[in-house]
């Protein structure tokens, strides 16, 4: 009797064992067809080209292919590159040239792209482009009021109002539009020497979250459909003409005196210490007696700065915040500098070093526009970083 009964024990113990092997190799080949489709799903969005702000084939609230889109339906033919040779082989006389603010280019190379058009759209602003270009300076004036166009331009007739992002103060001999009530314009019109050149802040009048709003889309069929061509240039650090010339070290501009008489010093600092410092005994911990959030901390010296309207600190703020981003996202230590930072950056996107350099550690901002500028081009190198790392890591 006890062989009868250990017999059917024996089996059902092994068909028990082999349901949980089945259903081991089952679960195993479930994982391996998951990791399969999410390494599929990766790999397929990592192959469609990363696209930033302002630029004509992203469909973000930021990008402005609805502007394209609506300039395609009117008949306008949209041609969309990214090489400066390919812009100016492509500009004829009949051409309408737009784009934003070059920051990739020289002062020549802009020149150059610009000379063979009849027709110039610059879609955001910097101080250097408003220099450049001789058609003013930028304005402290508040642009939250509605304005309306207030100039002759025929075809800014049936615009309507908008609500600008950014005024300028009109040079003499160009056409302000969109004006305030202290003469400030939205809009620059160049017309002097034969040759058409137009200004505006566009982020948040052509993006694709705004264009329905106001008279936006007017505005910018008004701007951009006057030609059958428009060439649309999209500056990036990879069609950059700024050399690849890195800057004297401080060794090589220090005089050779300097090294050993500042070697002394630390010495005798030392000696000095060791001599007559004062001998502490063991630390002491104490608790504190109020606790302070690091958020108010955070939101306290904001609050200061924007009173202060301190644009440097700003800036070396946010050029900090950005260098350990890119470090992190690079895999650099917490220690690196930010000219090793820059470094890495301008190797893994393919770009001079130089530039990015003066990017992350260059001369502090003097107004508040130049901070944006600083800002936004930042932003673009964030862009362009997370980019070339998403296509590195979707690569087997």
């Amino acid at each position: 009797m006890t062989e009868t009964a250990a017999g059917p024990a024996s089996t059902a113990a092994r068909a028990r064992h082999g349901w949980r092997r089945w259903i081991g190799w089952v679960i195993l080949v479930v994982l391996v067809i998951a990791a399969a489709l999410l390494a599929m799903r990766i790999s397929d969005a990592a192959s469609v080209p990363f696209r930033g702000g302002m630029d004509p084939e992203n469909t973000g609230d930021s990008g402005t292919l609805a502007l394209v889109e609506i300039l395609r339906d009117q008949g306008v033919d949209v041609q969309i590159v990214r090489s400066r040779t390919e812009a100016a082989a492509a500009v004829t006389q009949d051409t309408t040239l737009v784009m934003t603010d070059p920051y990739a280019l020289s002062d020549e190379a802009v020149s150059a792209l610009i000379e063979p058009a009849n027709r110039v759209v610059l879609l955001s602003a910097s101080s250097r482009m408003l220099r450049l270009l001789e058609l003013g300076d930028s304005s402290a004036s508040s642009t939250a009021a509605a304005v309306s166009a207030s100039c002759d331009l025929p075809e800014l007739a049936e615009v309507g109002t908008i609500h600008p992002d950014r005024l300028f103060a009109p040079a003499d001999g160009v056409t302000g539009c969109f004006t305030d009530s202290e003469g400030n314009a939205a809009l620059l019109v160049d017309d002097r020497g034969g040759i058409r050149t137009v200004l505006i802040e566009g982020s948040r009048l052509f993006g694709n979250g705004y264009l329905a709003q106001d008279g936006n889309a007017a505005l910018g069929l008004a701007l951009l459909g006057q030609t059958d061509h428009v060439v649309w240039y999209v500056p990036s650090f990879e069609d950059s003409d700024l050399e690849a010339e890195d800057p004297p070290t401080l060794g090589e501009l220090t005089p050779g005196w300097v090294t050993p008489a500042i070697i002394l010093l630390l010495v005798s600092g030392i000696a000095a210490a060791v001599w007559r410092g004062r001998r502490f005994g063991p630390l002491v911990a104490e608790n504190l007696p109020v606790t302070v959030r690091a958020s108010e901390t955070m939101h306290g010296r904001a609050r200061l700065t924007a009173k202060a309207a301190d644009a440097g600190h700003a800036a070396e703020a946010i050029r900090d915040g950005t260098a350990r981003r890119l470090a992190r996202r690079l895999g650099l230590n917490d220690r690196s500098t930010t000219a090793e930072v820059a470094d890495a950056v301008a190797d893994r996107i393919r770009v001079p070093r130089a530039p990015v350099r003066e990017l992350l550690a260059g001369s502090p901002p003097a107004s508040d526009e130049q901070l944006l500028d600083v800002a936004r081009r930042l932003a673009d190198l964030e862009d362009a970083v997370d980019g070339a790392v998403r296509t590195e890591r979707s690569i087997p």
